[in-house]
């Protein structure tokens, strides 16, 4: 490997972690040459895509950093109130506890906001504008190939080692590094360690049996800029703000006995009015609803030769707390700042310590989704109460909660 030679980097995927992930590189290795790939075409237009994302503090940072932030379409999460609907204490002790609840307040941090609430949409049409200005003013060193799926991704092995990766995307072009952040491409560690002649890994993997219901509400009353999230024997469900009175609704349930799916608009218009908080207001519309099936998948091995997995590729998490997209996010700028400190003929052991790095932070989320997505289901004698007295216990040890916030907000540190 020639150590004078710029690295060549192939960034499959034109998600929003591809995409921050490419302009990070474009902006921070300046001589790095990068190749950004997508089975979607550039006339698609990704800007209608109306999914709703909640982004952390941490996120909405990065995007600004990266010239990729339009305020005037998100809507600030100033609280977070977390609950749940069954009762956790009966008679007099319900009298005195109430009901348990947490809240995290942007102003009990110290930060202008917890995060935001926009449309996929919103976050990718910008990141995308940014990258195509970046290819038009580096043409010789950027480029980008929207409407070419890639078929395989090959490792090059030289002397029983990595050496490179083949792209075989219309062409066949070599690359010393592929950034993989397209989940329902390819399955991490298939491909690639099949044709190393290397066993990868079995993925962790779990069926949460629980479909998401995702639409939007409308809201009478209650108070702006307020996610909620509320814990129900189905599974949890969610309100994230939105603009002029409404909401996102991410409802999860029992895919084997589903309560929503055989219900009429109407009824469920009227199960979703008694099933949050008095203070988030009063639901009085509901969108047509949508189901996803619900599971974690999550990679053991994130390196395999000269690949690496991010985002949805390397994780895909229950949606309860809503950070998916974040710890993506993190991923890239890990990775990029970790492939500003290295030499290009160090890139195999700066690999090994991404992964390395990158392990706190995915794991504690991934144990903390999978924990929540199936602890706040359990239909144990005393669940109900013991679940209720965490959440007091949550909200009355301060430093506790406040480092749970700011966990959610910047990740593991």
């Amino acid at each position: 490997m020639n150590p004078a030679a710029p690295l060549r980097l192939a960034v499959v995927g034109a998600g929003p972690v591809g995409l921050a992930l490419a302009l990070l590189a474009a902006r921070s290795l300046p001589q790095a040459q990068v190749q950004l790939f997508d089975a979607r075409p550039l006339a698609c237009d990704v800007a209608a895509d109306p999914r709703t994302l909640a982004l952390s503090l941490g996120s909405v940072q990065l995007l600004q950093r990266l010239g990729a932030w339009t305020p005037a379409v998100a809507q600030a999460i100033d609280e977070v109130h977390v609950s749940q609907f069954e009762p956790a204490f009966v008679g007099r002790l319900g009298q005195v506890l109430g009901e348990p609840h947490v809240r995290i307040r942007a102003a009990d941090e110290g930060v202008p906001s917890l995060g935001a609430v926009l449309a996929y949409g919103a976050v990718a049409a910008p990141l995308q504008r940014a990258w195509l200005a970046a290819c038009e003013r580096a043409p010789a060193r950027l480029g980008s190939r929207f409407g070419q799926a890639v078929a395989a991704i090959v490792p090059v092995v030289t002397a029983g080692r990595a050496a490179g990766i083949d792209i075989e995307s219309g062409r066949t072009d070599r690359f010393d590094l592929a950034v993989v952040a397209e989940g329902g491409v390819f399955k991490p560690g298939s491909a690639v360690s099949a044709a190393a002649g290397v066993a990868a890994p079995e993925p962790l993997q779990r069926d949460y049996q629980q479909t998401a219901w995702v639409g939007t509400v409308s809201l009478r009353g209650g108070r702006a800029g307020v996610a909620y999230e509320r814990f129900t024997r189905h599974g949890p469900a969610a309100l994230l703000p939105l603009a002029s009175g409404r909401a996102a609704l991410v409802w999860c349930v029992d895919s084997r006995d589903d309560p929503v799916r055989r219900l009429t608009d109407a009824q469920r218009l009227t199960v979703l009015a008694g099933l949050f908080p008095n203070e988030a207001g009063e639901v009085v519309g509901l969108s047509p609803l949508q189901p996803f099936a619900l599971g974690l998948r999550a990679q053991r091995t994130l390196v395999h030769g000269r690949s690496i997995y991010i985002g949805n590729a390397a994780q895909t998490l229950h949606p309860v707390a809503g950070q998916g997209l974040n710890l993506g996010l993190r991923d890239a700028f890990t990775l990029v700042r970790g492939l500003m400190q290295t030499r290009r003929v160090e890139l195999d052991a700066a690999l090994r310590r991404l992964e390395w790095q990158r392990a706190p932070d995915r794991w504690a989320l991934i144990a903390a989704t999978d924990a929540l997505a199936r602890a706040f289901t359990l239909q144990l004698p005393g669940a109900a109460a013991a679940r209720g007295l965490g959440l007091a216990a949550l909200q009355a040890l301060a430093p506790l909660k406040s480092a749970l916030a700011r966990h959610m907000l910047y990740g593991w540190r």
